[in-house]
């Protein structure tokens, strides 16, 4: 019986060879087992940085979207979707961002976030499907994640949001050239080759952690472009819990040195946001003109300050 045309396509991937450097695994002691675990992630930063010309048209994409007012979905299967999830769930606390901004699909909806739903991926038209039923559009952007390179359901949804002409990115492990073959197609393609992984097959090793290095760089940097920070400090954190709201008086307190009674004051007077909070220390103003050189700069605080 011939081999059929997904075992050859999963054979050829790099992530599905057997690795030299661990072969013996198996047989090695604990402490060994791990230094090869770490001795293999250190090769992930310098195949992501490869990338960097590439992550870099991605970011400038999404700032471009979000200002018009466009959302960033995710679209990943098993690992990938997962961290996928982990990265739009984490937006909105981190950058106070509207929960709609940025979103992930997995497939096999909610159940797949914390067990394998095995055959969910397999079909294409249910990517598509997602596509259609959220009513995706421009300037929305579609980011498929697929460590292989091929997973069907995220290929199905970049096919569909490519004929409504929705921005598409790609972010795969495999090299570019295979994941093409693979049909899988996007107008930035983002592919760290990170070779095969410590066991073989186990993308949620270096794979998922190229991956997870990937989507904090798209995320993060948009927000900075966006003015979510000043200089190096996140600054329109949402007061969800204890822990932020503590978070926002000392960042008051640093950036603007002020005591700890006047941090609670000022969040206080202006309903709990730190930007504004920041702009009346810095600039010596009330609320409402605190709000109008925001608004005026784009929200970059450096801006409404001087």
């Amino acid at each position: 019986m011939p081999e059929s045309k997904l075992f050859i396509e999963i054979a050829s991937l790099e992530t599905e060879q057997k690795n030299p450097q661990t072969e013996n695994i198996d047989i090695a002691s604990t402490k060994e087992i791990l230094g090869m675990i770490n001795d293999e992630d250190l090769t992930v930063a310098s195949a992501v940085r490869k990338e960097i010309p590439n992550i870099t048209k991605a970011v400038d994409r999404l700032v471009e979207s979000f200002k018009a007012g466009g959302r960033l979905y995710y679209f990943g299967a098993g690992t990938s979707g997962r961290l996928g999830i982990v990265d739009a769930a984490e937006c909105p606390p981190t950058f106070g961002t509207d929960p709609e901004m940025v979103q992930c699909i997995i497939a096999g909806g909610h159940k797949a976030v914390f067990k394998a739903q095995e055959g969910a991926e397999d079909a294409p038209e249910n990517g598509a499907r997602e596509i259609i039923e959220r009513g995706i559009r421009t300037p929305d952007v579609v980011c498929g994640i697929a460590a292989s390179g091929r997973t069907p359901f995220v290929k199905g949804a970049l096919e569909e949001a490519r004929k409504r002409n929705i921005f598409t990115i790609l972010i795969a492990t495999v090299p570019k050239k295979k994941a093409i073959e693979n049909g899988m197609i996007a107008d930035i393609m983002i592919c760290p080759v990170v070779g095969p992984e410590v066991i073989t097959g186990s993308t949620r090793m270096k794979s998922g952690t190229a991956q997870k290095l990937v989507l904090n760089m798209l995320t993060t940097a948009s927000m900075v472009r966006l003015g979510k920070t000043l200089g190096n400090v996140m600054v329109d954190l949402q007061l969800t819990n204890a822990k932020l709201r503590e978070r926002a008086n000392r960042i008051l307190m640093m950036l603007a040195d002020v005591d700890y009674d006047t941090a609670e004051k000022i969040l206080k007077e202006n309903g709990g946001h730190v930007k504004t909070a920041l702009v009346m220390l810095l600039a010596d103003v009330d609320v409402e003109q605190a709000k109008a050189r925001l608004k005026k700069a784009g929200g970059f605080i450096k801006k409404a300050i001087f």
